[in-house]
């Protein structure tokens, strides 16, 4: 696994694919890949990031390693087509690579998670040749980041973050928190508010003066993440990196809100695979065992059996909860024009209730894996903890009570799914 932090990034777009560009024999074939065919190929080095994921929370251990590798192996260009150099992966097989990534380390899709969403914009402008440089870009190994969220006073839905004119370009000033992947990404998508009040996407360079990324997220799980905040000081950015967004347009239905949360819930599947796998491998080596019970060996234990047979069957439901709303939003995504909004509705329904299931299961396997082991288990040195940190830490966005009182209203009352998330303070009453 390659070890290099250093951030070289494509000339002065996004488009210009000079980042780790692949050779010709290591460019993907033809046609798109298939989920097994895709498994295989990335198996070696998904066992590679498992094996030191526990060392590597242990020391809080940023994985500046692991994230280029995936780059380089393509991991990061999954869903970009075959034409401009990735995979062609679609929506379920990603999700179910996503899946396999989160049980391998459950922090790598969700720092991925911008980049992943950047990809799937880029996708829905398949016409546009800037989306198609772009494309090949990432293909050549470029890592996108985020800073979208303050902590500002700013009101509910409104930034202090601004972008404006400035000479032939535009000057980004402004202090992001929870950037989540921008410590590891070539390039940052930043949201800003412009002179008028409105919105604009801008992406600019990780290294450009004037960015300032800081580890100094403090939360107890997903640590490794580089969730901190990113501070912007007279940025200088080119024209054709601001991409000003039409007034009005957030809380459009969209598939963009349905595939954020997937990618949040592939992880916490991840989690919930990789604590079983944690709980079956520690009950397998366990040679004690208690008075009280029945088998020869912790393994032959029918308590202890029944506590695997019981979370094995909940990591399942949540794995089958999230593929299934995958399908749904692949069925939007590829729907004709007159028929999509209902279908990108349906999706997220779909994948909110796959969120209300996900999310207590796996938050229950990571508590109930510790009743096979006793105090043994709570070991330092087997990082079982991690487990329900990162499960925590993942079901702590965007909120389930809130999405439970929605899809209860919404099966009750008709009203609209909420397709766009902001924080803020509220505005005082008069």
């Amino acid at each position: 696994m390659t070890s290099t932090t250093d951030r070289t990034a494509a000339d002065s777009t996004v488009g210009a694919a000079t980042t780790g560009d692949a050779s010709a024999g290591d460019r993907p074939s033809a046609a798109p890949s298939s989920y097994p065919a895709l498994r295989e190929r990335f198996a070696p080095l998904l066992e590679e990031i498992a094996a030191g994921a526990a060392e590597r929370d242990r020391e809080r251990r940023l994985p500046h390693a692991e994230v280029r590798a995936l780059a380089d192996a393509g991991f990061t260009a999954v869903t970009v087509p075959v034409a401009q150099g990735g995979h062609g992966a679609g929506t379920e097989t990603f999700f179910r690579l996503l899946i396999d990534l989160g049980e391998a380390d459950s922090n790598l899709p969700q720092l991925l998670r911008a980049h992943f969403s950047h990809v799937e914009e880029l996708l829905r402008e398949e016409d546009d040749p800037d989306a198609a440089r772009r494309l090949e870009a990432i293909a050549g190994g470029v890592v996108i980041g985020n800073a979208s969220h303050e902590r500002s006073t700013a009101t509910v839905g409104d930034l202090v973050t601004t972008v404006a004119p400035d000479g032939d370009g535009y000057r980004l000033d402004g202090e992001k928190h929870y950037s989540t992947g921008s410590l590891f990404a070539d390039w940052i998508d930043v949201s800003a508010r412009t002179a008028d009040g409105g919105r604009a996407r801008v992406t600019v360079r990780a290294d450009a003066p004037g960015v300032t990324l800081r580890d100094d997220w403090d939360g107890f799980g997903q640590i490794l993440t580089g969730s901190g905040s990113t501070l912007f000081e007279g940025v200088q950015v080119a024209a054709d990196q601001v991409r000003v967004r039409p007034q009005g347009g957030d809380g459009q239905p969209t598939t963009q809100t349905s595939f954020l949360q997937l990618v949040l819930l592939s992880s916490l599947v991840g989690v919930g695979r990789a604590a079983l796998r944690d709980a079956v491998g520690f009950v397998r080596t366990r040679t004690r065992v208690y008075s009280q019970g029945s088998g020869a060996t912790a393994a032959q234990d029918p308590l202890v059996q029944q506590v695997i047979g019981r979370i094995s069957a909940r990591v399942a439901a949540a794995e089958d909860a999230v593929l299934a709303a995958a399908r749904a939003l692949e069925v939007a995504r590829t729907a004709p024009e007159e028929e999509r909004e209902a279908l990108i509705d349906a999706a997220e329904l779909r994948t909110i209730q796959a969120q209300l299931t996900a999310v207590p299961d796996v938050l229950s396997v990571t508590t109930e894996l510790f009743e096979v082991g006793g105090a043994s288990a709570t070991s330092t040195a087997r990082a079982l903890d991690r487990h329900w940190r990162n499960a925590r830490t993942l079901s702590s966005h965007n909120p389930v009570i809130y999405q439970e009182r929605a899809i209860g209203d919404r099966i009750l009352n008709g009203t609209g799914l909420l397709y766009f998330w902001s924080t803020g303070e509220k505005p005082r009453s008069s």
